[in-house]
């Protein structure tokens, strides 16, 4: 017998990972298959086990319970969303940066400091979702990010690394060393969400922390490289 439950408290890839362990290991359980994004978790059963049962084997960051019509049909509605709805708070965040870093340069329009204003700004808000939740980004960012795969404690310190760069971007300190970090630190970044689009992983996004689930899509490859372009003239540029 098959049952599909909903399982709530997972924030990443490792999250997903601890429950289908702890799931398949129960007694009676043939298979259990947990997805991240649906939030759920389809079991095989030899015989029928109760929710106590199945809450008794996961922690107690974790909640389980049966699925219900309204949840599986609102499940279906999600799935049906496209890439582009499912990304519009990037979209929209990345337009107010945008704007914002418009507003401050066009009169006299200058180039260089939209670019110097557009990354601050990006840093700065980013950063800020990131923060939000310092405990759940590491393990999210580290799914993806080479570097924090190695090193853990890399994806806690990201968040403010990114703060001193939009810092140091915005005051125009060291200008030539922020965009040096900025190629190292996305470009490590953009070697690994490259591997997951090419490995077509199905993992979450940590560019706006947990606070905003979003799926790894070509849309952060693009967000990424838009940065690293821009360091790259601005260094160009000061050659």
């Amino acid at each position: 017998m098959k049952h599909t439950y909903t399982v709530t408290g997972m924030t990443c890839d490792g999250c997903r990972t601890s429950v289908e362990e702890k799931l398949n290991k129960l007694d009676g359980v043939t298979n259990a298959t947990v997805n991240l994004e649906k939030s759920e978790a389809v079991i095989e059963m030899a015989e029928h086990l109760s929710i106590e049962a199945l809450q008794n084997a996961l922690s107690s960051k974790y909640t389980i319970s049966e699925k219900n019509v309204f949840q599986t049909k609102s499940n279906l509605m999600e799935d049906e969303k496209s890439d582009l709805q499912q990304l519009f708070p990037l979209f929209l965040i990345f337009g107010y940066i945008t704007i914002a870093a418009i507003l401050l340069n066009y009169d006299p329009w200058n180039g260089s400091s939209f670019m110097l204003d557009f990354m601050g700004l990006f840093y700065i808000v980013f950063s800020f979702f990131k923060l939000l939740d310092l405990k759940g980004f590491p393990e999210s960012f580290k799914m993806y990010d080479p570097l924090a795969k190695v090193i853990p404690v890399y994806g806690w310190v990201y968040p403010f690394i990114e703060v001193a760069l939009g810092v140091m971007f915005l005051m125009r300190i060291e200008i030539s060393m922020a965009l040096i970090l900025t190629l190292i630190v996305l470009g490590i970044t953009t070697i690994g969400v490259t591997k997951t689009l090419l490995d077509k992983k199905s993992i979450s996004c940590a560019c706006l922390g947990t606070a905003l689930k979003l799926p790894m899509t070509k849309a952060t490859f693009i967000e990424n490289s838009i940065m690293i372009v821009m360091a790259i003239i601005m260094l160009i540029g000061k050659a």
